[in-house]
């Protein structure tokens, strides 16, 4: 049998094509398989259906164009948020678990509630996407219309007054702590699982009022069943003019909600990059329809890059927890 020879360049040649068969066989089985996202992104809401999940609608119903992948909502209240916020903490940190929320779970809860397994230094901000107003609304036919019809009913029976909130040490919450404390009064105040049973409270009967964002109160001030007597600004809403500050009223009381993406500690940096470009797409090709929604819910845009939602994340760690600490001081 005659031995076969080959020049070296013929053996260069072959090896050269083999090596980039091999080269894109693996990369391309690299991309497959770090595809991001290539199933359904859960969305964590801390609360029940009907509020918090509001403020994020508009941009959830467009994101599955820009992630070529469905988007849900999976609920889980309990613990002012702080049950669907643990949940998140603990969940796999690959971008398809992240939550959306409101700040109280990841900043107040774990200042306020021991035995917390987890801290806020356990999530990655992904991006702020919405502000807006707290209130307090009352049922139509309330006798109480004013801020100072609060306080001087308050007066006259200590503790007589109740109020709903979405729950304990809530944004909510603390902002009618700090009106008691600035009016010296004292109300009563009564844990609810989300801003909507807690507005189903007021038009139930069953507590005098309800400290809120505007999401699951507006419809109610709509249709005539909700009125509003205060709202927590350092200028009135232009929607409502006619509804004081409580700052304008005498208690220099300005505390304001956002909404915005979390996901776990430790998720790659280009899978929060690419929630946050696909949130960013959202906002710059329908922006119109998207102020309009969240307008009807007199909440605003207010967008923030990865970056600067966690700087203001840190920032407003450090004015709660003030707060908290002077909130929680025993009364003399």
């Amino acid at each position: 049998m005659k031995e076969r020879k080959y020049s070296n360049h013929v053996v260069i040649a072959v090896f050269f094509v083999f090596s980039m068969v091999v080269v894109c066989v693996t990369s391309e089985s690299w991309a497959v398989k770090g595809k991001y996202p290539d199933k359904t992104i859960q969305i964590i809401i801390p609360f029940q259906p009907g509020s918090t999940d509001m403020a994020f609608r508009p941009f959830t119903e467009k994101l599955p164009e820009y992630l070529g992948q469905p988007v849900a909502f999976v609920y889980k209240p309990g613990a002012s948020g702080a049950t669907g916020a643990s949940f998140v903490a603990k969940a796999k940190p690959d971008g398809y678990t992240i939550i959306g929320g409101p700040q109280s779970p990841f900043i107040t809860c774990p200042l306020t509630m021991e035995g917390l397994d987890y801290t806020v230094d356990d999530f990655v901000p992904v991006c702020r996407l919405v502000s807006g107003p707290l209130v307090i609304a009352v049922k139509a036919d309330s006798p109480w219309k004013t801020i100072k019809d609060v306080v001087e009913e308050a007066k006259k029976s200590p503790g007589k007054l109740t109020y709903s909130t979405p729950g304990v040490f809530t944004s909510q919450h603390i902002a009618m702590e700090m009106f008691a404390k600035s009016a010296g009064i004292s109300l009563t105040h009564v844990p609810c699982a989300g801003g909507n049973p807690a507005a189903t409270a007021v038009l139930g009967g069953h507590v005098s009022m309800t400290s809120s964002t505007m999401t699951p109160v507006t419809p109610h001030l709509k249709s005539g069943g909700m009125r509003f007597i205060g709202v927590f600004e350092k200028e009135r809403l232009k929607e409502y003019p006619d509804v004081p500050t409580f700052s304008e009223s005498g208690y220099p009381v300005a505390l304001s909600m956002w909404y915005g993406f979390l996901a776990p500690k430790g998720t790659p940096e280009e899978v929060i990059r690419i929630i946050y470009i696909a949130c960013k797409k959202v906002i710059e090709n329908h922006k119109s329809s998207v102020e309009d929604r969240l307008e009807n819910l007199s909440l605003k845009l207010g967008f923030l890059s990865p970056d600067e939602f966690a700087k203001e994340i840190k920032a407003e760690y450090e004015v709660r927890k003030r707060i908290v600490k002077e909130l929680m001081k025993p009364t003399k």
